[in-house]
């Protein structure tokens, strides 16, 4: 195996200077301070859904009462929405920012 190709594992052939061998990510605690926030936002995504399916169903009725949408409940669907998006982000190691509470705040209604 060559140097130009280490192998899927991060296992590095003859201490690799541009790699972290596993035993040093294993005892990192920054990587299970990792694993702490990303089971916290795993329940967070949980109860925001939970939440979002409720302001769905809300805003179903008002427009099957009224006939018109409500500009409050859109603002707050799309917030939700927003913030499910950044605890995706950063479950998916695409960011490094904390979502709400650990970190950012919450975002905007915001229509877009």
């Amino acid at each position: 195996m060559s140097n130009d190709n280490p192998p899927a594992d991060g296992v590095f052939v003859d201490g690799d200077p541009n790699g972290k061998p596993i035993e040093e990510n294993i005892k990192s605690r920054a990587t299970w301070t990792r694993l702490l926030f990303m089971v916290i936002c795993c329940f967070l995504v949980s109860l925001a859904s939970f939440v979002g399916t409720f302001v769905v169903v809300l805003g179903f009725l008002w427009v099957l009462f009224s006939g018109e949408v409500n500009r409050q409940i859109q603002q707050v669907g799309q917030s939700l929405a927003t913030y499910i998006y950044e605890i995706i982000r950063y479950l998916t190691f695409n960011t490094e920012e904390k979502p709400f509470p650990l970190g950012n705040d919450w975002p905007s209604g915001s229509l877009e």
